[in-house]
């Protein structure tokens, strides 16, 4: 379900909330499904920096814009570690979000400037496993030239991710 406002992903995984919530709240297991290798860990109202890996290219993310139907603009990929969000709550075992630059890559971003979209988890347990939500909103935030880019490559970006998630703990 979205709208040009909110994101929202829903994934069933065949893993207890235990194991699932581990995936989502320890930085490396989040860094291994999400393609970045994260610093320290997720703190309530603190930053975490990180490098992606080699999974995310330019070239790669050109092409992406493209198969969704989107002009394709320069991005710039961070080789330093770089600022991946801030922690806005967590509620072990229920409830994680933290705040970020949606689609940060984009070589138009100042990440000094830019208003940051919230990013939430929220974990259910059902018949044999969790239910996962993750919803992405604020998007109306987003500067206007930015918007519609930011929100397409999101919303497709968190459909793999759910994907990424659910391998990541059905297979360990």
């Amino acid at each position: 379900m979205s709208n040009a406002n909110r994101i929202e992903k829903r994934v069933t995984l065949n893993a207890p909330v235990s194991r699932v919530w581990r995936a989502l709240t320890d930085t490396r297991e989040f860094g291994e499904w999400f393609g970045i290798r994260l610093t320290g860990a997720f703190v309530v109202g603190q930053t975490v920096s990180g490098t992606f890996d080699e999974r995310l290219s330019a070239d790669a993310v050109l092409e992406f814009q493209e198969s969704l139907g989107l002009t394709p603009s320069p991005v710039d990929i961070p080789e330093a570690p770089t600022v991946f969000c801030t922690v806005q709550a967590i509620e072990p075992e229920h409830y994680f979000s933290f705040r970020w630059v949606p689609f940060g890559i984009d070589a138009g971003v100042d990440p000094a400037t830019e208003p940051t979209t919230l990013v939430e988890f929220t974990l259910e347990p059902v018949v044999g496993g969790t239910q996962l939500t993750i919803v992405e909103s604020g998007f109306d935030q987003v500067p206007a030239h930015r918007r519609e880019r930011a929100f397409r490559m999101n919303e497709a970006g968190w459909s793999g991710q759910a994907e990424n998630v659910k391998r990541y703990v059905e297979d360990l």
